[in-house]
């Protein structure tokens, strides 16, 4: 029975009434409560007490099957990635090796190749030695052994590298360690400041802002005065997927006809894609637009000579800005009207910047790890130097430019592959101030495939350092403040450009797995875990959504900087493949009411359709689906898709899962987990495992 609780305390009042009732059953399956007044069935009670054996069980049996479901689900991952290795590596079916066109990189593919044989032979002589139970696996510490000690000729041969590791490699790599954790830590500085800076606009709710509307005029003369000239120009090479829904969005631009000349800038070589624009051009002139289409014989320059030779048009003089929206972005009607005020009454203005918004964001991995990355750039990067330092990057796209800040800066040079960054430059240089404007999206797509994302990522970042060896001299001797030279050199160029990739490749690709086979100089635990994993979570705050792929992100990343500091090299030395100009490939992914109109003019070709607006309003999905069920099914040939096979990122996966053994030997701890994970990330991107296939 259980005891009566009598005791109360002195301000409390016994309220208790009638007789306690105890209910015994002999059924040892159920629970038995006792109840000792009116209110003690609403009183908290301890649900461990009540839980019996029979319950218990089920709970654990319950607990078993998740874990049970979820090694499983492991256990599946593990074994595609396994069939994927033989499949891809082995038999190689469906795949194609990566073709080096320069020297430089067959080079670095030598020296990782290298590294990793080296790895693989001292992994090989440390086994011996762990079986051999040689003293330096007894000690914690390292142990060199006396001659006294010496067991045989194998044995003298470790101790003699022993010695020799401790005298002269471990101090050279510790010394090369420490100065790439002073620029991994310089760096981790610079985006802690520029996080400060973006929680500093957010709080202070500062951003460019249009005083009225400059728009509101009384009579329709007054109207024509108030909208100036503006010239779009879409500059294209052989986009099939996209000209045509980059087209309309562009003619579909709320401004008044006269007041406005779109220029379809055509580098295709393939005749038949010349006919479909050309097609697409006349379609709509048709309908009243003022839309011209130039085609250039010769395709010098790539897309700075593609805008040079536009804009050294005649009537290009009659036009106060010019708009630029490359061949897959897709402007809102209104886009115009939210950027080019912003330019009255500002005569020092030369560039207003937009954001990018992303249709293909969520398609696959590859896709969501670009968007957290481009997030922080537009969010965070491109919005903090816009408000305090009126300079960034211009993004070659989502853009208008006073026509004369383009002239007096020198116009379109056909010297780098970064046209959009140079241009830029120069302006800065010559006073013009940079306008972002973060609340204003254009539509776009990014690379769904690892190939392409590979290639555009190559030319971003070897044009840049091919940029600055050829602005250095002009920013020394320009009029600008010296605080504006400093940043231009030190930030934007040395420390974003060139040390963040140096140091992700050198830092985590190369001395790490080194310091597993050289335990003197291994590097702390905060600085592969701690500040890492901080710096990506900064990095992934512009996009809250994308927190569960936190771990990805920063594996990839560090996976990506084999990629770029290839092409910072290339484009430091001026090497071979830093002037390469490859377009990216598109999907043709487009927003939704896009792909609901396309749908419709696709199952009634003999209906005219009005115009869709587009605005920033979803449209139902729903409804595009039941026009594709309706649709009649056509047999189709089946497309060929390929993929291939990165022989850096391979060499890289295989020495990281090398060194990962050696740390497992040695019982490192978050170093084995480290370079366990970024061993398969290398490996799977290796592979070609993420992303989309490449027909």
């Amino acid at each position: 029975m259980a005891p009566k609780g009598d005791f109360f305390p002195w301000w409390a009042k016994d309220t208790r009434k009638g007789t306690p009732v105890i209910v015994t059953m002999e059924n040892v399956n159920y629970s038995v409560v006792e109840i000792d007044g009116p209110d003690s069935a609403f009183r908290p009670i301890d649900k461990d007490r009540v839980k019996n054996a029979k319950q218990f069980t089920w709970v654990l049996i319950l607990k078993a099957n998740r874990a049970v479901g979820c090694l499983a689900w492991i256990g599946h991952i593990l074994w595609a990635l396994l069939g994927g290795i033989k499949k891809r590596l082995f038999f190689r079916r469906g795949v194609a090796m990566e073709s080096e066109k320069s020297g430089k990189g067959k080079l670095l593919f030598r020296v990782i190749l290298g590294l990793l044989m080296t790895a693989m032979a001292f992994l090989a002589f440390e086994v011996i030695a762990h079986y051999m139970r040689w003293p330096y696996f007894q000690e914690h510490n390292l142990h060199i052994p006396q001659t006294l000690e010496i067991r045989g000729c194998l044995h003298l041969i470790y101790v003699s590298w022993l010695g020799f590791r401790a005298d002269y490699i471990a101090p050279l790599i510790l010394a090369f360690s420490k100065f790439c954790v002073a620029l991994f830590l310089i760096q981790s500085l610079d985006r802690m400041v520029l996080c400060l800076g973006c929680f500093w606009i957010k709080y202070k709710n500062i951003k460019p802002r249009i005083n009225g509307d400059p728009f509101d005029s009384g009579d329709l003369e007054g109207a024509k005065y108030t909208y100036p000239m503006v010239l779009v120009q879409i500059p294209m090479c052989n986009e099939r997927e996209v000209y045509e829904q980059s087209i309309s969005a562009v003619c579909q631009l709320d401004w008044p006809k006269e007041r406005l000349l779109i220029q379809v800038l055509d580098d295709s070589d393939d005749e038949s894609i010349q006919w479909l624009i050309k097609g697409e051009v006349s379609k709509w002139m048709q309908k009243g637009v003022n839309i011209v289409y130039r085609h250039r014989l010769i395709r010098t320059g790539y897309k700075a000579g593609n805008l040079k030779s536009a804009m050294s048009c005649d009537y290009v003089k009659d036009y106060e800005f010019v708009a630029i929206f490359d061949a897959d972005f897709q402007p809102n009607p209104d886009y115009l009207k939210l950027t080019v005020p912003h330019f009255k009454d500002n005569p020092e203005l030369g560039l207003v910047q937009a954001r990018w918004g992303f249709v293909n964001k969520d398609e696959n991995l590859l896709t969501r790890l670009q968007d957290i990355n481009l997030c922080f750039h537009f969010e965070v990067e491109q919005q903090v130097n816009g408000v305090f330092l009126n300079f960034f990057g211009f993004n070659g796209t989502a853009g208008v430019w006073r026509i004369k800040a383009l002239e007096e800066s020198g116009g379109w040079l056909e010297r780098t592959t970064v046209e959009d960054m140079d241009i830029a430059v120069r302006a800065h240089l010559h006073g013009w101030k940079f306008i972002y404007l973060n609340d204003v999206k254009v539509l776009c797509e990014v690379p769904e495939s690892y190939e392409a994302y590979k290639k555009q990522q190559h030319r971003w970042h070897s044009g840049p350092m091919q940029l600055f060896r050829l602005c250095l001299p002009a920013i020394i001797t320009s009029k600008i403040s010296i605080w504006k030279k400093a940043n231009l050199i030190l930030l934007f160029f040395l420390l974003r450009k060139l040390i963040l990739p140096f140091y992700s490749f050198t830092l985590f690709c190369i001395i790490l797995p080194l310091t597993m086979f050289v335990p003197e100089a291994e590097l702390p635990a905060w600085v592969i875990c701690y500040v890492p994993v901080f710096m990506s979570f900064l990095s992934i705050l512009p996009a809250p959504k994308s927190f569960p792929f936190i771990a990805p992100y920063l594996l990839f990343e560090n996976t990506m900087s084999v990629t770029k500091f290839n092409a910072m090299v290339s484009g430091l030395f001026q090497l071979g493949s830093s002037y390469e100009w490859v377009v990216t490939k598109k999907a043709g992914r487009a927003s939704e009411p896009d792909l609901l109109a396309a749908a419709e003019r696709e199952l009634s070709p003999g209906l005219n359709h009005a115009l869709l607006n587009r605005g920033a309003s979803d449209s139902g999905l729903s409804e595009l689906n039941k026009l594709k069920e309706q649709q009649e099914a056509a047999p189709k040939s089946p497309v060929k898709k390929m993929n291939k096979i990165y022989k850096k990122e391979l060499a890289l996966a295989f020495l990281l899962l090398t060194a990962a053994l050696r740390s497992l030997l040695s019982a490192h701890g978050v170093h084995f987990y480290f370079l366990l994970f970024q061993g398969v990330s290398f490996l799977l991107v290796g592979l070609d495992l993420i992303g989309e296939q490449v027909s």
